[in-house]
């Protein structure tokens, strides 16, 4: 009898973010301005980078494909949070939820790879400028790419492999607005321990290891910034380098609250406010911050809009 019910068990449903029915429509009406915000952000600065020749160089291929991964994360969730906000059921299948956590998974891994090489590439810049076009090829940078890819499908592969393990017997309701892992494993009926024990092996590995490079990258690329005289190169300096140490700074706050502390049963409201924030609300501040903080960036969307007018 338990095993027939198992098997019948595959269907979920999704709580959301909010039991008052009031709540729905502001919500979803934030959440698409946010979602709109990001995919004219985030595409059209892939555009502004493809089109502009003076961007064809490492910091923008990185920013481009970070803007397409935050485009990919942002797509994976948001469009589905904004049906259930509105729609009557909340009911995703079990092959949905699979599909949607392992996207997630992938784009999410692959942002903090991205951001790793990223704060790489602006120690070579900073600290080696003159070695600069030696060592940050065209060929490494393809390279990174390639690698933060496959980091992130292979993540995504070793979790969503273990999930397959699981069996849900007691209950379908998943307590969040996507299917992320540690909902699913607080509601299976299997034991869920070697799970956890690989997500915080795997998870914690690659959070400490993308942090430990853009830590030492910046701390270095800061003492090197004070032993220059020149201010201009220091402003320069400060302004590339202060975007991205910004975007870092709030996306690896919720992600380590997510999946380094302690799993407990009673946080479905704070998991559910630092999902937001890494897959709604910084997806959306991203393109922002590398814009408006980069003359490069503003000069090539004024040049832009000059030549189009």
């Amino acid at each position: 009898m338990e095993k027939e019910n198992i098997t019948l068990l595959t269907e979920f449903l999704l709580t959301g973010l909010t039991y008052q029915p009031h709540w729905k429509i502001p919500l979803f009406l934030v959440f698409l301005v946010i979602y709109l915000i990001t995919m004219v952000g985030n595409l059209g600065l892939i555009a502004l980078i493809w089109k502009d020749n003076h961007l064809h160089i490492p910091m923008y291929f990185f920013l481009g494909n970070l803007a397409c991964v935050d485009t990919w994360l942002s797509s994976t969730v948001t469009p589905k949070m904004l049906l259930n906000l509105l729609g009557k059921s909340k009911i995703i299948s079990l092959s949905e939820c699979m599909i949607q956590f392992f996207s997630f998974a992938i784009s999410a891994t692959t942002d903090c790879f991205l951001l790793a090489a990223m704060a790489y590439d602006r120690y070579v810049a900073i600290c080696k400028p003159l070695l600069y076009p030696v060592i940050m090829t065209h060929r490494l940078c393809i390279q990174l790419i390639i690698l933060s890819f496959a980091g992130g499908f292979l993540h995504a592969l070793i979790h969503e492999s273990f999930l397959f393990r699981l069996t849900f017997c007691n209950s379908n309701v998943i307590h969040h607005f996507y299917c992320d892992v540690i909902p699913l494993l607080k509601i299976s009926c299997t034991d869920p321990s070697i799970n956890y024990l690989m997500l915080f092996i795997f998870s914690g590995s690659i959070q400490v290891f993308s942090i430990t490079i853009i830590l030492v990258s910046y701390i270095v690329v800061l003492f090197t910034i004070f032993k220059k005289k020149s201010e201009k190169s220091t402003r320069k300096a400060f302004s590339t380098c202060g975007a991205h140490f910004l975007s870092v700074s709030i996306y690896y706050g919720p992600l380590l609250f997510m999946y380094v502390h302690p799993a407990s049963s009673e946080t479905h409201d704070q998991d559910m406010i630092a999902s937001v924030f890494y897959t709604v609300i910084i997806p959306m501040l991203n393109p922002l911050i590398y814009s408006l903080r980069n003359k490069q960036v503003i000069d090539a969307v004024t040049k832009m809009l000059t030549r189009n007018i």
